[in-house]
């Protein structure tokens, strides 16, 4: 066992609901405080000195250096960091007023990052995920959800998971794949929508859970992508094969949050077009609301309306959409501050949406609290007050990141 501190403030956010609005009052505070560890699990936490009072002379004592606050490390739960080529004319050209429809005859969106993403190689697609999840590590992020859809066939697709999968070898955070085959219909793909979804689920998704390479499936809805009807049937059928469902929805227009929660995914993902009577319906269900800033300022669409999630009840994570398109940021921590200034989320709201509750949108138990059993993944600040986390706005650097207990 090992014991790790004192830290100025330990903020384990233990005994907080999953669901529903958070007051800052509700946050545990621990001053002088101290995590003991052991097999990579957190065993007890509280005041530094009396746990280390109490210790066995075999408890290993870790002493921190100067001030510094820790809190549960930050989990990433919606990205595309696997892709090839660059977009920055897409994002020139929105500003300049072009239409999403126009840029993407002329060259741009999606279809633009699939032609490139297929074009480099394995070593090249490799290289750049491995530095793209460095730059979320040194953002105090240990869990990331990784997604394919850049690939559009089953060659490609079961490369981009292949890829994923490889790069859990190589790093130490912890890499939730999913199959987003379902991005969009490619444009040398010779069928109707239908027919493409069905050649995922015949030619795809098989070979997917055959090499294990991701349990995940998502889907966008969207009136240029695919439509509710056809989405509903496709996830069922996704869903009888084993995999868990998650949904791209409500980004533009509204209707594919209500579905995700009626037909039980584990999230519903933008939610940007939420009408209030699926507001409700979305809170009162178990699909995870996940709202993505990063989209909005990319795109300078109206953020998901998290205020209004949370004083309903629902679950809300935040994650941050990482893509070379409409969220290229890729700063979780920025767009999180962002967001609660203009939907005016509690610092402990927050905190919830990028760690116990991201996690739970991702089907993962026992992390993002401080707290007997659950994994030793924290992050440390050297600062003395830990609302200055979101008061900076992503500029106060992480100064150390703790996962399984280890110092990474």
């Amino acid at each position: 066992m090992k014991l790790i501190g004192p830290f100025k403030q330990l903020i384990t956010l233990r005994n907080l609901p999953l669901r529903g609005k958070l007051s800052d009052n509700q946050l545990e505070i621990i001053e002088n405080g101290g995590i003991l560890i052991e097999n990579d699990l957190v065993k007890k936490v509280g005041d530094f000195d009396v746990i280390a009072s109490e210790a066995k002379a075999s408890v290993e004592i870790i002493k921190i250096d100067g001030e510094q606050i820790a809190l549960p490390s930050f989990v990433d739960s919606h990205t595309h960091i696997l892709f090839g080529g660059n977009r920055s004319n897409d994002f020139a050209m929105r500003n300049a007023g072009k239409s999403y429809l126009q840029i993407a005859e002329q060259g741009g969106g999606i279809w633009s990052s699939v032609l490139h993403t297929r074009e480099e190689s394995k070593e090249e697609l490799l290289e750049k995920l491995l530095k793209r999840i460095g730059f979320l590590l040194n953002l105090g992020i240990s869990t990331i959800e990784i997604k394919s859809g850049y690939g559009l066939n089953v060659e490609n697709e079961l490369k981009m998971l292949r890829i994923i999968k490889e790069a859990q070898t190589k790093t130490p955070a912890t890499l939730i794949p999913t199959c987003l085959a379902a991005h969009l219909k490619p444009k040398d793909f010779n069928g109707t929508n239908e027919d493409y979804l069905n050649y995922i689920l015949k030619e795809i998704l098989p070979k997917v859970k055959e090499g294990n390479l991701a349990k995940r499936v998502d889907i966008f809805i969207e009136k240029t992508v695919f439509q509710p009807e056809e989405s509903r049937s496709f996830l069922l059928k996704a869903k009888e094969m084993g995999f868990e469902i998650t949904v791209h929805a409500d980004q533009f227009t509204s209707g594919s949050g209500r579905l995700a929660a009626e037909i039980g995914a584990k999230s519903a993902d933008h939610l940007e077009a939420t009408i209030d009577e699926d507001i409700d319906f979305i809170a009162k269900s178990e699909t995870v609301a996940t709202a993505l800033p990063g989209a909005s300022l990319g795109l300078g669409e109206k953020f998901t309306p998290a205020r209004k999630l949370l004083d309903a009840g629902a679950i809300l994570a935040i994650g941050s959409d990482w893509n070379p398109g409409s969220a290229p940021m890729g700063n979780l921590i920025t767009q999180a501050s962002i967001l609660a200034t203009f939907e005016k989320l509690t610092t402990a709201e927050v905190l919830a949406g990028i760690t116990f509750r991201a996690a739970h949108a991702l089907g993962l138990n026992k992390i993002g609290k401080l707290e007997d059993n659950y994994t030793a993944n924290f992050v440390t600040f050297k600062t003395d007050n830990f609302q200055n986390i979101l008061y900076n706005q992503g500029s106060l650097k992480m100064e150390n990141l703790y996962i399984n207990g280890n110092k990474i």
